[in-house]
């Protein structure tokens, strides 16, 4: 990438776990970005403010305590109305294989769970990036593949 780009990084919900999301973040510096970490129990409202605010670009979402299915898609929603569909939404945590669908088709576009390297964010987020149809408001019908 020939500038850094600006990620916010949000822990939706009541979930109180946020070492994923830290480690996230670093790793996400440490490659060169500008990330953005909003810290514990965001709403879905505080979250996309964070992202408007910020201009960010990508929004990771990380999730533990299993409202992903209610909340990832909420934000995805809140992003569209918002006339934010350009941002582009990945998510990680404990989220099992049933719900990946549903978070995909509502718009999030790659889901990490643990043990995925560092490495593969990355790549996913240059690819991502690359792809001019991205967001959560194209039309385009992709996912990252390959996660861990």
């Amino acid at each position: 990438m020939d500038k850094p780009l600006r990620i916010v990084i949000a822990k939706p919900g009541l979930d109180g776990h946020d070492r994923g999301a830290k480690v996230v973040a670093r790793a996400l510096r440490d490659a060169g970005h500008e990330v953005i970490y909003t810290g514990l129990r965001r709403t879905p409202a505080q979250i996309i403010e964070t992202v408007r605010d910020e201009d960010a670009l990508l929004l990771g979402l990380s999730s533990l305590s299993g409202a992903h299915g209610h909340l990832f898609p909420r934000i995805c929603e809140t992003l569209r109305e918002n006339n934010m569909g350009d941002v582009i939404v990945f998510g990680g945590g404990i989220i099992p294989e049933d719900d990946r669908s549903a978070l995909f088709q509502a718009g999030v576009k790659a889901i990490f769970g643990p043990g995925t390297s560092t490495e593969e964010m990355v790549a996913f987020i240059e690819t991502a990036v690359e792809r001019n149809d991205a967001g959560v408001g194209s039309d385009t019908d992709w996912h990252w593949t390959g996660l861990s």
